[in-house]
């Protein structure tokens, strides 16, 4: 064990770099297993909050949420009542491998400390992309992947006279805004340089979500590279520009994706990924590092569908990367095998769920596939209140696996993508599939579930194939 002032300690200090989900998923775990006598634990975060849900901030904004804090966990009063000494508005600037210890930054006092560690947690998350292009650090342009990028967008909106916003980007989180601007009461209009909005989907299945998003009101334009962004005399964005066109902007909002925060661990010379993100063990633990563990946004996961590494964003994957890594730094033992790549998002009532592969994917890959897309309801048919529900199965040709499953529908469509994660993760064949003993009623399905009936028809194109 080392100290800043060469002594030994009489207990061990798990370090933790990041407040938010990951991070304080892995604190609690690890207090749960080792007592303050045993383990001393010290987390650093550079906001203002801790243990918040960044995906429930497009429904803040758009006034679903009514409050800010009900996205709010845990507060760092209520870690600290845990015995985690959560320090916040606190930066890490530098990590020091070598001599087991970290330098942090106060952010608003600027004071600079070292605090060493006997094991080390990365969760510094993600940061939103902002292109590199004139104006694209204007006011008034606003990633949103923090609780304080939301409060900055909010305050945009409450201080800005026109009503004309532009969203870049139609992913989920693009998609999620424009519908939380237009709740807003903004004229919107969404710029992606896809063919369709939800990239994460097949472009016919995102053809659909583009026919939601205009009848919500939002003028969707495909195909469009954003350019730049035009600024007015007073520095404030005034227009968004492609090469065809201008569209006049108020306010802009990015979702064009975010990257891996890991330039601190770059630095420090801890191995990344292709897709910049950090490369662990099974047990959360950085590879080639003994004691030092990372989760969440800033690290890839293996897809257990391509076999390859990916960085899928999302909450559900840092709580369960902060139990592993809580465990492990606690001294148990506990793994994270990997994802299928599951996700489901909505606009207006319009429910979009994927997991598993696209076809470009596949083709990525290597990976020969058939794929057929069903068209059926929520309930059965005659009775009232069912919807319309449109599925796309793809499987391996020569094996019939299933390699990925995508729906689009009304009530009660999105959440049925669970069906195929586990099957994904079972490594089912689509034949297989249709024999699953799913429930049944009127109510809440038809006698043939949807996935079923894809799963029946994309076996007869697996056989077909033989």
């Amino acid at each position: 064990m080392s100290s800043a002032s060469g002594g030994r300690r009489a207990r061990e200090r798990l370090v933790v770099i990041g407040g938010d989900a990951a991070g304080m998923s892995a604190a609690s775990q690890a207090r749960r297993l080792k007592g303050p006598d045993e383990l001393e634990i010290v987390a650093f975060e550079r906001g203002h909050f801790s243990s918040y849900s960044a995906c429930g901030i497009p429904y803040w904004v758009g006034g679903d949420v009514p409050e800010r804090d009900r996205l709010i966990a845990r507060t760092p009063e209520e870690h600290r009542s845990r015995d985690i000494d959560l320090r916040m508005r606190t930066e890490v600037t530098e990590i020091d491998v070598d001599g087991g210890r970290v330098r942090a930054r106060d952010v608003d006092s600027g004071t600079e400390t070292w605090t060493p560690y006997d094991k080390l947690v990365i969760a510094t998350g993600a940061r939103p992309i902002r292109p590199d292009m004139p104006g694209a650090d204007a006011p008034s342009v606003h990633g949103v992947q923090t609780l304080d990028d939301g409060q900055a967008l909010l305050d945009t909106l409450g201080g800005t006279r026109g009503r004309h916003a532009v969203v870049v980007g139609a992913g989920y989180i693009g998609v999620e805004m424009a519908e939380a601007l237009i709740n807003r009461g903004y004229e919107v209009t969404v710029l992606n340089r896809g063919r369709e909005p939800m990239s994460t989907l097949d472009p016919d299945m995102g053809r659909m979500v583009h026919e939601a998003m205009t009848g919500l009101g939002i003028t969707m334009v495909n195909d469009a590279e954003v350019t730049k962004l035009l600024t007015g005399d007073d520095g404030r964005v005034r227009a968004v520009a492609t090469e065809d066109a201008e569209y006049p902007a108020d306010v802009v909002v990015l979702g064009i994706g975010v990257r891996p925060e890991t330039a601190l661990a770059a630095r420090a010379g801890l191995p990344l990924g292709a897709h910049g993100g950090l490369l662990t063990d099974l047990a959360m633990r950085v590879r080639g590092q003994g004691n030092i563990w990372a989760g969440g946004d800033c690290v890839e996961v293996l897809d257990l569908v391509s076999g390859q590494e990916r960085h899928i964003p999302l909450g559900t994957h840092a709580n369960k990367h902060g139990q592993v890594i809580g465990t492990n730094a606690g001294g148990g033992y506990a793994t994270f095998p990997g994802v299928v790549g599951t996700a489901v998002s909505k606009v207006c009532d319009l429910e979009i769920a994927r997991t598993g592969l696209r076809e470009k994917d596949a083709l990525r890959v290597g990976l020969r596939f058939v794929s057929a897309t069903v068209e059926s309801t929520s309930r059965a048919g005659y009775y009232p209140g069912a919807s319309p529900m449109t599925v796309k199965m793809l499987a391996e040709r020569r094996t019939g696996r299933l390699l990925g499953v995508q729906i689009v529908g009304r009530e009660g469509a999105g959440k049925r993508v669970d069906i195929a994660a586990v099957a994904l993760t079972a490594g089912m064949t689509v034949e297989r599939m249709t024999a699953l003993d799913l429930g049944y009623a009127p109510p809440f399905s038809p006698v043939w579930d949807p996935v079923l009936v894809a799963a029946r028809k994309t076996a007869r194109a697996v056989e077909q194939h033989r």
